[in-house]
Order: C-alpha cells, then sequence, then structure tokens
C-alpha cells in the first residue's frame, strides 16, 4: 500500500448553543491558579471562575491575562466556560484600568464577568457577559428582577435564602435572558455578602476590596446589657461550612440552574475532590432526569473516591436552604476539626499510643491530628512517624513537637485526623480521565479510505487517506486489528462509542497510515468544536432605563465612583450615600448585616422562649456585646425579618486615613439636577 497524501475536508452541524440554556445544569468550580482551573476542568467542572491581574475580591488569587487565556482554551476543548470576578468596588481612578483589563480578558476568550460595581454598565465594553456577584446582595424578587433588566444575565443568590425565596425569584425571571446561580459548598461568609464592614472599620482593609481581615472566625467574650458574661472565648460568629449535597434535587426544583464552589484560595487538592463529588452528584441526577443536561461535554471518570470530609472544612451545614437551624456556628474552632478515628491509650515520653475505631485503619507519616483540649480549644499534633503497635488498629506516633506542649493529652483523648497523607498523595497524582464519546466509521473513498468521526454534541469531520488498498489474507485478523487501532483515542479529549467498518471485505492497511489517518481526523473534529464554540451573549438592558427598587441608597449600596451613582440617578435613585470605604460613615452604624443570630444559636431567643412555662416573657431582645483585645462591637436584633446587625465604628487610625473625597446625592435633588 502506497500513501499519497491526506485530503482535508471539515464538516459539523448541531453547533454549540450561544447562550446557557434552562434545562443545562453547570458546575462551577473556583480556581487560584490556571492550572488548579485545568484540573477542575479534567475533573468535570462545566465552568470555572478565576481572578484576573486586578479588582477581584481576592487580593491574593491574582492571574495573567495569558494564562486565563491558555485555561480558557483548554475548557473551550468541552464546552466549559471561564468566569473571570471583577467583583471589587471601584475608585474613579480604577475605572479606566478595568475597562482595559476588561478588553483583554474579552480577547482572550474568557467568557463572563461577575461583577459587583455598577458603574461598570457606564463603560464602553466589550459585548462580554456580565453575572452580578454575590457581593451584590441578591434578597429580594424585586433587586432581581431589576438587575435582569440592567442586562445582567445570572445572578448569584444570597447564600442566606430558603428554597422558597430561590424559587420566588426563579419565577419572576426570564430564563430566556437571566439565570439562578447559587452556592452549593465552601466557607460561608457569616455577612449578608457585600453588607459586611468590620474589617474596614478596624483595619481599613476592606471585604469590599478585597482584602478581608477575617474578624468573623476570632474568639469574642459576649455580654449582655448588664454586663454578665454570656460565653467566653467563643467564635460566635464563624459559621460551619456549606455542605448542599442533599439539597441538589431540590435547588433545581427551586430553579437554580448554576452550581457554585466556593474557594478561590483552595489548593489543588480541594478544587479535584469537591469537584468530582460534586459531578457524580449531578451526574446521578442527570441520569434520572433526561429533561435536564449538562451544560459542557464528555463524561469523567476518577481514580479515587471523592470524600468532602478529606478536605478542610469547618464541618458542614445546610444553613438557611431548608430555615433556619440552631447548629449552624463553628463556635468552638474555626479550624479544621477533621474526623474521629480512635483515641490515646498511652502517652510517652516522646510518643503517643492511639487505638483506631476502625481496625483497618492505617496512620501515616506525615498525618495531621488534632484533639479539643479542655477548654474546647483544638490542638494539633503532626506525626512526623507512624509505627504499627502490635494489636489491630493500634499505632504508635511521634509527633513533630515535643509531648510536654501538647495540653492535656491523656489517656481516653479523642483524637481526630484532619490531613491523611496517603489522600493528599492520591490527589497529587492524575486523579480523572474527561472524554468525549465519539462514532468512528471507516469506509472507503475514491481516492483509498476515509474516515469519519462524530461526537456526542453532533459535531462531524473526517480525514482521508490516498492509497491502494489491499484485501487482508486474514479477514477476521484484519477487521480485528482495524477495530483495535480505530479505537485508540487515549491521548485525545475522545473515547469511541462504537466503532464500524464499512466494507464486504476485510482489508489490510499498514498500522503506521491507519494511526495517520486517525490523528487527522481527531485534529479535525478538534477545529470543528473550537469553530463551533460561539461566545455568551451580552444581557441587553431594558430602555428605558427601569426603576430601581428604591430612591434612597445608603452607604450600604457600596456606591464607590461617579459611574455607580449616574448607574443608579439613572435609574432613578435621587439620595445617593458614598460606600463605607469613604469614611463619610463615622459615628455607628451597622458594620455587618447577617442572618445568623447570636441569641438563637445560644437559646436566647424570644421566639425559642414562646410558649415555655415560667420562661416566656422574660427573654428579650436586649444587645450584646462582644469584644476581642481592644475591638468592642455591638449586636442588635432585627426580630421582624430574623436578622441581626454587628453595630460598631471606624477605628481613629482608619478615619484619618486618606480617601477619596467622595460627593453624591446625600439628599434629594433640586429640579435643577
Amino acid at each position: 500500500m502506497r500513501a499519497i497524501g491526506f485530503s482535508r475536508t471539515i464538516s459539523g452541524f448541531a453547533i454549540l448553543p450561544a447562550p446557557m440554556l434552562h434545562h443545562q445544569i453547570e458546575l462551577l468550580s473556583p480556581a487560584r491558579t490556571a492550572d488548579i482551573g485545568i484540573e477542575a476542568v479534567n475533573h468535570g467542572a462545566d465552568a470555572v471562575y478565576i481572578g484576573g491581574p486586578s479588582f477581584g475580591a481576592r487580593t491574593s488569587a491574582d492571574n495573567s491575562v495569558q494564562d486565563i487565556a491558555r485555561l480558557a482554551r483548554h475548557a473551550h476543548r468541552f464546552g466549559s466556560r471561564i468566569y473571570v470576578t471583577v467583583n471589587t468596588i471601584l475608585r474613579d481612578d480604577e475605572l479606566e484600568p478595568a475597562r482595559k483589563l476588561i478588553r483583554q480578558l474579552y480577547d482572550a476568550g474568557v467568557d463572563a464577568l461577575i461583577i459587583q460595581d455598577m458603574g461598570l454598565l457606564e463603560l464602553d465594553l466589550p459585548p462580554i457577559q456580565l453575572h452580578a456577584s454575590t457581593q451584590t446582595d441578591i434578597r429580594s424578587v424585586e433587586k432581581a428582577v431589576f438587575l435582569q433588566d440592567a442586562g445582567l444575565s445570572k445572578l448569584v443568590l444570597a447564600r442566606e435564602l430558603t428554597l422558597p425565596q430561590i424559587r420566588a425569584i426563579h419565577d419572576a425571571l426570564d430564563p430566556q435572558r437571566c439565570l439562578v446561580e447559587f452556592f452549593i459548598h465552601g466557607a460561608l461568609c457569616v455577612a449578608y455578602s457585600g453588607q459586611c464592614y468590620v474589617s474596614h472599620a478596624q483595619t481599613g482593609r476592606s471585604a469590599n476590596r478585597g482584602d478581608c481581615s477575617q474578624a468573623c472566625r476570632l474568639p469574642y467574650e459576649v455580654k449582655d446589657t448588664q454586663g454578665r458574661i454570656v460565653a467566653h472565648d467563643k467564635h460566635v460568629l464563624s459559621m460551619k461550612d456549606n455542605n448542599q449535597s442533599d439539597n441538589l434535587r431540590a435547588l433545581i426544583d427551586a430553579g437554580a440552574r448554576s452550581f457554585k464552589i466556593e474557594g478561590r484560595y483552595k489548593d489543588l487538592g480541594y478544587v479535584k475532590n469537591i469537584t468530582a463529588h460534586y459531578r457524580q452528584l449531578f451526574d446521578q441526577i442527570l441520569e434520572e432526569r433526561p429533561e435536564l443536561a449538562s451544560a459542557s461535554s464528555g463524561r469523567t471518570t476518577f481514580t479515587f473516591t471523592p470524600d468532602p470530609d478529606q478536605n478542610f472544612n469547618r464541618e458542614f451545614t445546610d444553613y438557611f436552604v431548608n430555615g433556619r437551624q440552631e447548629d449552624i456556628g463553628a463556635f468552638d474552632t474555626p479550624k479544621n476539626p477533621g474526623r474521629p478515628i480512635g483515641f490515646v491509650t498511652q502517652v510517652g515520653p516522646n510518643w503517643v499510643e492511639l487505638q483506631c475505631d476502625d481496625e483497618a485503619t492505617t496512620v501515616h507519616n506525615g498525618d495531621g491530628l488534632c484533639y479539643l483540649d479542655l477548654h474546647r480549644e483544638l490542638v494539633g499534633l503532626q506525626i512526623n512517624r507512624a509505627e504499627a503497635a502490635g494489636a489491630a488498629g493500634r499505632w504508635r506516633v511521634f509527633p513533630k513537637d515535643a509531648i510536654e506542649g501538647l495540653r492535656h493529652l491523656k489517656r481516653g483523648t479523642v483524637i481526630n485526623r484532619n490531613r491523611d497523607m496517603d489522600w493528599v498523595r492520591t490527589l497529587e497524582k492524575r486523579s480523572a480521565d474527561r472524554r468525549i464519546g465519539v462514532w468512528v466509521r471507516l469506509s472507503r473513498s475514491d481516492a483509498g479510505l476515509r474516515l469519519d468521526l462524530t461526537d456526542e454534541d453532533g459535531h462531524a469531520a473526517h480525514a482521508e487517506l490516498t492509497c491502494e488498498v489491499e484485501v487482508a489474507r486474514d479477514a477476521n485478523q484484519a477487521r480485528a486489528r482495524l477495530h483495535d487501532a480505530l479505537g485508540r483515542l487515549g491521548e485525545t479529549i475522545f473515547s469511541p462509542i462504537d466503532v464500524s467498518i464499512e466494507a464486504d471485505q476485510a482489508w489490510f492497511v499498514p498500522a503506521s497510515l491507519l494511526n495517520a489517518l486517525r490523528r487527522e481526523a481527531v485534529a479535525q473534529l478538534e477545529l470543528v468544536r473550537a469553530k463551533a464554540f460561539t461566545r455568551l451573549p451580552r444581557g441587553q438592558a431594558v430602555e428605558p432605563p427601569v426603576k430601581f427598587p428604591e430612591d434612597t441608597l445608603t452607604y450600604l449600596a457600596n456606591v464607590f465612583n461617579h459611574k455607580a451613582r449616574d448607574f443608579y440617578a439613572k435609574h432613578g435613585v435621587q439620595v445617593i450615600a458614598s460606600a463605607y470605604e469613604s469614611h463619610e460613615e463615622t459615628g455607628e452604624v451597622s458594620l455587618m448585616i447577617t442572618k445568623h443570630c447570636v441569641r438563637y444559636s445560644l437559646s436566647l431567643c424570644p421566639k425559642q422562649a414562646k410558649g415555655v412555662t415560667g420562661v416566656q416573657g422574660t427573654v428579650r431582645a436586649e444587645p450584646l456585646t462582644i469584644t476581642h483585645g481592644d475591638h468592642k462591637l455591638t449586636l442588635r436584633f432585627d426580630c421582624k425579618p430574623c436578622e441581626m446587625h454587628v453595630v460598631g465604628k471606624l477605628k481613629p487610625a482608619v478615619a484619618n486615613a486618606a480617601t477619596s473625597p467622595l460627593t453624591f446625592y446625600r439628599q434629594r435633588p433640586t429640579e435643577a439636577v
């Protein structure tokens, strides 16, 4: 057989749809870096969100435009999308740099921006789709509909919403224009996102500008109005971590279509594991419900069994999705308590002997163990060396630190493991394989052989080999070899669904020629997919501009530049105060608004006492104070909406720091305005 050359013809049909459709379910994973984002895609993410070089609400999770372009190219091979966070509030002098960056991101192939600052909508932006960040604090139907009508195509709802509230927002939106996104996993901010100013008031580090000091994770002393200590050194503002694994079907029924994993600070192992966990759960749902579909292409297989408990977590809660729960706080510690594996049997001069609850448990060098001391504080114990100690499940571990420093460690102490080195090593290796199914068909052509590939999305391509075709001597053996060679797609993103050979007689084709034909057809199919991939459409704002639900905005609206002021004025707002970061609010104000209630969590809520004999009427929602060092804050309780306000004021050093003076509409403008 003599090969003369390839005929390169591209054909295709059923191109990928431009918008995300309402029946599609999107798993949205975080990425601290482009490499982590690539692994998120490999582990089944339908979309990845990542920070650019600046203006993202995670100051130490920045990435170059070049790296984001590399991530986008990889994601788009599977039809996955890349969203970049530009979700800080901006000063006037930052608007033009932000506009230029957005142009660069669009040119790099980014599919959408996640934004907070409405001033961006007043800039000359490329036609890139815009999503409303959770920092925009979307809790009401009215605000959701307004943002849709202002041109936002996806809304990241407040994490505090219940299923009926999510459903009400979904039902009010036009699914052809705007979709609902909801957080399903990861760390929880105790405040409504965008409504926390504690960090800025105390340190000058603004959460709305991506630099939160995480005052909510600190221990506080809680006192009542009479100065009595209610709780001592408790992390009363620290929430457990979000986990909606059991609520995915209900969230879909409520109208959520994009499901977001928190974690742009998280490491590679976390993103791999949590993405894989939810990929498997959503794949099960998609199998059950054929009316739904994945928002990207391919199927993912894993070399490990996903387990959310293996990653850092503060234990889990489903928060308010199913209504208010008592046990949502991580009050003892904001650290990772891990999972119990056994208890201490002996403490030696430089070792600790453990009995594991499960005799099959293996303890490894480098494992991280921990326990709660007598003050309910978490004490860490990193293993330098671990040795089996004879009896089944018995281990002798030699800690990295001196035994004397391990407070209250004694016989009977329950031991947790919060770092399993065997698990860590598993996720350091290649741990997933994502493939798009294809039908493979080999046939004769006028010049020789033709190989057709059609993928599961309906894209088709072929390659032809100009050659002389010889009939094989051993038909069965030749057909088996052809079938095997055509199905070898291991180094590609494709896997064979079916391989067919259309021939009356079996052919003899040298392996080198067949491999070249297969590689050419695969390359052509990748080109077809790349050409068929389309950008998400930019949402169109309603004209004339719709009215904002309110005509007055306080500092809580986070208006930090004149373009944002112009945006709200255009939409009918008459009184516009500047953002808290402008330092115009120097007195006591609400520095945090939260659905979490310390009184409720400490069983001091008047509603809890209702109907309890001897208690009803004696418990009132009086303020509490919380103190950490020289930081003192007041907790006030608004029982009608069932919310808590953390009240305080700017520290003098922060108040005196240089700011950008802003003069907005602090009173109703005159007719001339």
